[in-house]
């Protein structure tokens, strides 16, 4: 039924709908896996909210300075005990997870701080907030210094460049794979054996082509950092990665982690906001960027969004899982077509984000035509590549989302240039994601960009 109503109904050639169908019959133990880790997030949310008794006497509105806002509390106790973080702070206030890690950011380090980035240069939009993209404003006018040693070949941590780069600077030895013994970094005293104030994980691949990394692998780099350097903050980007697991990163050892709510945790219907988690003093530190030094986080309105927060976090896990089995699919169709995808459709995911290596800005601009086309929202509308703030790059988005900008509503953007990746996420329900697969691959049909 399903595939029938995509060709009468929705005008998709019938070869598209029935390779779709094809592809997607040998998934069904991936999907039944997927289903599985978000039976699992979803009573750890139901526990968190029922121990931190949550009443319809949150819902309450509130305004001005926000002061006794009970909704405000129980949201980011709850966060806390999602997430096993001693503190939170979740806020309609924080307009995007940028934000969110800028307040981390600036919140944490002061003039003189060295910042390193382990997994090579960030997102596109932290480029301006460090400074790597020279920005009014940025860490680098306040004097923090940045740093970054990239990954290895394989897409892996350079452990050795990080050791080097954490106790004596960056390395410029070329790498030639040498082991690293953790024991022999370990730190004989408790005094602060580092240059490095902060180190800043991504864990997702943002517009990189790597691996996203996972949970476990983000513990195994944590401890390497910790037996050199105790003292340094950890913060993990956690965009795009929340639920989709058992675990978060502050179970892996992270002093910080950030993200934002019109991604995974506002399960689409969080209307904005950012949340950061992890020890109070970090949190309160971002705080105090937030608002002002002195008020932190004793002040700051819900605006009445409180119900909606608490909503979206407690659907958020049947919707993450919703969009990593949009991810299979569509990395398997086109897997099966002959193009690169990441990741692969039999391997673990630790985001809902799938990377399509086209190789062509028509093919590019034909899937991001085929994923407006599947919108709920503006799906007349052709999505054509413009300067965005933030990026380096002209960018073409696409996504007719009931929350402006939301990427855990089905989605794709890229940056228009080489080797034309572009980045498909979301999907609020299984059978939209599904759908989003489908739009896109019958847009580069019918432009003769693809043959089945």
């Amino acid at each position: 039924m399903y595939y029938d109503y995509l060709v009468n109904q929705l005008d998709i050639s019938p070869v598209v709908a029935e390779y779709v169908k094809s592809a997607e019959a040998g998934l069904l133990q991936s999907f039944a896996q997927v289903a599985q880790i978000a039976a699992y997030n979803q009573l750890k949310v139901l526990h968190a909210m029922q121990s931190n008794r949550l009443s319809d006497a949150h819902f309450a509105d509130s305004t001005g300075y926000g002061y006794g806002d009970v909704g405000r509390q129980a949201l980011e106790d709850i966060y806390s005990s999602i997430f096993k973080a001693e503190a939170a702070l979740v806020r309609p206030q924080l307009i995007s997870g940028t934000h969110a890690l800028a307040a981390a950011l600036f919140g944490n380090l002061r003039p003189g701080d060295v910042l390193l980035s382990p997994v090579g240069k960030p997102y596109d939009t932290l480029e301006s907030v460090i400074g790597i993209r020279p920005t009014s404003g940025s860490l680098a006018e306040y004097g923090v210094e940045y740093r970054q040693v990239e990954l290895t070949p394989e897409g892996g941590f350079d452990y050795e460049k990080i050791k080097n780069t954490l106790t004596t600077g960056p390395s410029t030895t070329k790498n030639e794979n040498k082991s690293v013994n953790i024991s022999e970094c370990q730190s004989s005293n408790n005094e602060k054996n580092s240059a490095i104030e902060m180190v800043a994980i991504q864990r997702s691949k943002g517009y990189a082509w790597r691996t996203s990394f996972s949970v476990e692998e983000i513990r195994k780099l944590i401890t390497f950092i910790r037996t050199i350097s105790p003292h340094t903050i950890i913060l993990v980007d956690n965009c795009y990665g929340e639920f989709v697991e058992e675990a978060e990163p502050i179970e892996a050892g992270a002093d910080i982690v950030a993200g934002s709510l019109i991604k995974n945790p506002g399960g689409g219907i969080a209307p904005g906001g950012g949340y950061i988690v992890g020890k109070a003093k970090y949190v309160e530190a971002a705080a105090e960027r937030l608002t002002a030094p002195g008020l932190g986080s004793a002040v700051g309105p819900t605006f009445g969004m409180a119900r909606q927060l608490l909503q979206g976090v407690f659907l958020a896990p049947q919707t993450v899982g919703a969009c990593v089995m949009g991810a299979i699919l569509t990395a398997a169709v086109f897997e099966g077509l002959g193009y690169e995808v990441n990741p692969l459709p039999g391997e673990a995911r630790s985001d809902i984000v799938q990377a399509i290596k086209l190789g062509d800005p028509k093919k590019v601009l034909a899937y991001c035509k085929g994923i407006q086309r599947a919108a709920p929202v503006d799906s007349y509308v052709v999505p054509e590549v413009a300067p965005m703030p933030g990026y380096g790059d002209g960018v073409v988005m696409a996504g007719g989302t009931f929350i402006q900008g939301s990427s855990i509503e089905l989605s794709a953007d890229a940056p228009l240039r080489p080797p034309y990746i572009v980045y498909h996420q979301g999907g609020l329900t299984q059978a939209h994601a599904k759908a989003g697969v489908v739009f896109a691959l019958d847009e580069l049909y019918k432009a003769g960009l693809v043959k089945l």
